[in-house]
């Protein structure tokens, strides 16, 4: 039991120290260095079973302090496999957001795109570029004509203020 006890207790250690080299591994070895910290992991677990057989057999007057230490060690490899989890969903968000960054870099923002596509749109349907042009110079005019329209109306709404009030 005591034997036992010391090679887990010296394993949990061992997995502490590994997760000290995660924060500081490279992104290719980071995925080789949690493998190895969650099979670590798994062989403590294992061994904290036999543990807690072990000391269910030993005598009583011994028995509450093996496994209060049993326990003891059960929450330490418990932290350290949510610390494990928690360093692998922030790296996971911290990829998402690089990804993301990537993709809206890449992507090309053009002022005219919008009326590049139309004429692409416009050429598909059949319209020829004459009378793409013509639709054009026609919505140029009608500015005008809505803006001369704004004008007179303003005019007439003045005169009829002025002098019939």
């Amino acid at each position: 039991m005591e034997a036992l006890y010391h090679q887990t207790n010296k394993q949990v250690h061992e997995v502490q120290s590994y997760m000290g080299h995660l924060e500081t591994s490279d992104k290719q070895s980071v995925h080789l260095v949690e493998n190895e910290i969650q099979a670590r992991i798994d062989r403590i677990f294992s061994n904290l079973e036999r543990l807690e057989i072990l000391s269910s057999k030993e005598p009583a007057n011994k028995r509450q302090n093996a496994k209060l230490r049993v326990d003891q060690l059960k929450y330490d490899v418990q932290h350290l496999q949510s610390a494990l989890r928690n360093f692998q969903h922030r790296r996971y968000n911290r990829e998402q957001q690089e990804k993301q960054r990537e993709e809206l870099l890449a992507r090309t923002f053009t002022a005219n795109g919008t009326h590049k596509k139309i004429l692409d749109v416009a050429n598909m349907l059949g319209l020829s570029n004459t009378v793409m042009r013509l639709i054009e110079k026609r919505a140029f005019q009608d500015k005008y004509f809505m803006i001369g329209g704004m004008l007179l109306s303003c005019v007439v709404m003045f005169l009829v203020v002025q002098y019939l009030t």
